[in-house]
């Protein structure tokens, strides 16, 4: 027990709690503005899978992380531009085209890995750091929460815009409308077709970025099916926080410090299986789902297409 008290196991369990939740947190910041807009993006395990293959790519081959975090947000978005098509263009089922395009792109970037890299997974050099002067040298919290790749803090940032941007914009206003009352929006003159297109490559962006931190920062290289069922806890995260991105910000915290555990029980020299760690988010999503699931408030006009003149 007091091996869990040391300052080498809480720094590790915090900082590997950051390292692992960053993802979950632009996953499910991104799904929150497509669910806000009335889109249930089922896919977006498959864009941060793209953007974690595109991201490591783009950083390998130019030697620059912030390449690699841009080509990231750019292979989700492409992504997402196919959600654009089917399901907001041509109105077909959200769920099903989701879980089309996430498992259509986890077979081709477990295909183009294996064409570009053959067996071999080359590694990444180590991503740079923002030390924030004076608060990294707090003890134990200092290393964990205030050494970190620059994205970590422009995530952090993104939960305070959204949410300022939910509450007192146009843009929030028309997010909601879309997946509230989408006929209203229409009426006054507000494409509902372009504001959940908007929404739905917003969400692809943030979702490619947190696949390609994930390869980049988190892990330094890119393997087949890495992303390990993240995207969907974004969802979660998306459903349970009511529209509030400080919600999310403490739901992929809470995960993230479960996923963390693996390294952080190891770092104290506990032996317990790795099966049994690595079980703890997803027991712990379903644990917070019966908690919770029933409290949740969603867009009533989630996952419908729109239809002008439809009632």
């Amino acid at each position: 027990m007091q091996a869990l008290l040391t300052e080498a196991f809480l720094t590790a369990l915090i900082f590997g709690a950051v390292t692992a939740g960053v993802p979950l947190l632009l996953a499910g910041l991104g799904e929150q503005i497509s669910e806000k807009a009335g889109v249930l993006n089922i896919g977006i395990e498959g864009m941060m899978l793209f953007g974690a293959y595109t991201g490591f790519v783009a950083a390998y081959y130019s030697g620059s992380f912030w390449l690699g975090f841009l080509f990231g947000g750019i292979g989700g978005m492409a992504v997402a531009a196919i959600v654009v098509l089917l399901c907001i263009r041509f109105g077909l089922n959200q769920i099903v085209i989701g879980i089309g395009v996430t498992l259509g792109f986890e077979g081709l970037t477990a295909l183009l890995h294996f064409v570009q890299f053959s067996r071999t997974y080359p590694r990444l050099d180590q991503a740079p750091v923002w030390a924030l002067p004076g608060l990294d040298q707090i003890p134990i919290l200092g290393k964990a929460l205030f050494s970190h790749s620059p994205i970590v803090y422009l995530a952090v940032l993104l939960v305070i815009g959204l949410g300022w941007l939910f509450r007192a914009t146009y843009i929030g206003l028309n997010l909601e409308s879309a997946g509230a009352k989408p006929a209203a929006l229409d009426a006054a003159g507000v494409s509902v077709t372009a504001t959940r297109a908007g929404a739905v490559l917003a969400t692809g962006f943030l979702a490619g970025l947190g696949g390609a931190y994930m390869a980049n920062v988190g892990a330094g290289l890119f393997v087949p099916f890495m992303t390990g069922g993240a995207g969907f806890i974004g969802i979660v995260l998306a459903m349970l926080a009511r529209g509030n991105p400080i919600w999310v910000l403490m739901g992929a915290a809470l995960f993230g410090i479960s996923l963390a555990m693996t390294t952080a029980l190891q770092v104290a020299g506990i032996n317990i299986p790795t099966d049994v760690v690595q079980m703890l988010p997803f027991a712990m999503v379903m644990l917070v789902l019966v908690i919770f699931a029933r409290h949740s408030v969603l867009p009533p006009a989630l996952g419908l297409p729109y239809v002008r003149g439809d009632r």
